[in-house]
């Protein structure tokens, strides 16, 4: 018997959408070190530019994406920046510094989903930041941030992972 999969839903668009944008804006942080308002500004004033695709033109993308939740992700996660950093290297089979910045920038988003955002289910969070890595990382980077997404949430959200693999 096979599963049928539901389309998402125009919220759950608009969820992903603010996450692309968080990826993107962190992303564009920590390459440049701009102050994070500073990110958000530059990707809300953006013009349409018809030569990209579609997931990589912030003009489309903030058309769709929870606007809110997108200026919650971005500089929530650049404020505890270092205490999502403290709980995801421990996990890590490198330095921090030696991540490629996308995948740092997803993970760190995963990371503070998971820490802090607890109405968000761990499967959603790790989805989401396999579907981002598959997006923006590189060629096998979601597989990568799978694996340190799922360890996090069995540390972070023990109870909720236990009770999903009864």
């Amino acid at each position: 018997m096979s599963e049928q999969r539901r389309e998402p839903s125009k919220a759950q668009l608009a969820r992903h959408a603010a996450r692309e944008l968080a990826v993107q804006g962190l992303y564009q942080w920590q390459l440049t070190e701009k102050p994070i308002a500073a990110v958000e500004a530059e990707f809300r004033s953006q013009i349409a530019d018809e030569d990209l695709e579609d997931h990589e033109n912030w003009h489309k993308v903030m058309g769709i994406a929870d606007l809110a939740l997108f200026h919650q992700l971005l500089h929530e996660v650049a404020r505890h920046r270092r205490e999502l950093d403290a709980t995801i290297a421990p996990l890590l089979d490198r330095r921090l510094e030696d991540l490629d910045l996308i995948e740092l920038a997803i993970l760190r988003l995963g990371a503070y989903e998971l820490a802090k955002r607890p109405e968000v289910p761990y499967r959603a969070v790790i989805n989401e930041g396999v579907e981002l890595a598959k997006s923006f990382g590189a060629t096998e980077g979601h597989k990568y941030v799978n694996g340190i997404l799922d360890k996090l949430a069995a540390k972070l959200r023990g109870a909720e992972v236990s009770a999903r693999r009864r």
